[in-house]
């Protein structure tokens, strides 16, 4: 269930009976020719669709993650990694505080990896009771990453893999056939401008779309694991 469509009052009942909660994190972000929030997008709606059988509550996705990258691609925001960091510790700080002792952080965007060193610093800090938080990006998780190899080994920013109904942007018009895959050892070093000359559309590589039958069988993969997660990533599970 959305936090959103609930009052504080039904979120403190629900924690008299459960202490999970689900936090998605994305970015706000160019992706060629889809939505500058495909990251987003995807984050909130994979984890509502494997939260809501549960019952357990999502909060609204956190839209802005670090993508110094593309910030020569108008519409990229980039929070620096300072910030983004204390913006995902003062949330967790709430969560612990009003009770919920099991958080699931559902990350979007790949340059959010960093966060993960934060949440083993934050479950270490001292006199705190003990909590739980799951850092889990669905869209490179195991079961989820090997749906789409079935279609396609080398799927890269931009391409397919995130071209799904709900990232299209109306009236625009997704090439066939596949842009040049970036050197991904060599990707790590480009600045904004020099990324933004290495792929003018904003696609890193790969098909730019495959039919929505082949994109339903990714996205049920990546709500399975999600839910799995949800269910059964706990130390106590």
């Amino acid at each position: 269930m959305r936090v959103f469509d609930s009052n504080w009052m039904q979120i403190a009942d629900y924690l008299e009976r459960d202490d999970r909660v689900v936090l998605p994190v994305g970015s706000t972000e160019q992706h060629g020719y889809l939505s500058l929030g495909t990251d987003a997008l995807l984050a909130e709606r994979v984890s509502v669709e494997a939260a809501e059988p549960l019952g357990v509550p999502v909060l609204p996705v956190l839209p802005f993650g670090m993508a110094p990258y593309f910030t020569a691609y108008p519409g990229t925001m980039s929070l620096r990694m300072s910030t983004y960091i204390e913006v995902v510790r003062d949330l967790l700080d709430c969560l612990a505080g009003q009770g919920f002792r099991r958080i699931a952080v559902i990350n979007g965007h790949g340059g959010n990896a960093p966060v993960a060193g934060l949440i083993r610093e934050w479950i270490n800090r001292p006199g705190a009771d003990r909590v739980q938080v799951l850092f889990h990006s669905w869209y490179n998780a195991p079961k989820t990453a090997a749906a789409a190899s079935r279609f396609d080994e080398d799927q890269y920013h931009g391409s397919w893999l995130e071209n799904f109904a709900w990232t299209r942007v109306a009236g625009v018009e997704i090439p066939g056939g596949a842009a040049p895959v970036i050197d991904r050892a060599k990707a790590g070093n480009l600045t904004a401008e020099e990324m933004r000359a290495q792929s003018p559309d904003g696609s890193l590589g790969g098909a730019y779309q495959r039919s929505d039958e082949d994109m339903q069988l990714v996205w049920d993969a990546g709500v399975a694991e999600v839910r799995e997660l949800l269910e059964k990533g706990w130390l106590d599970q």
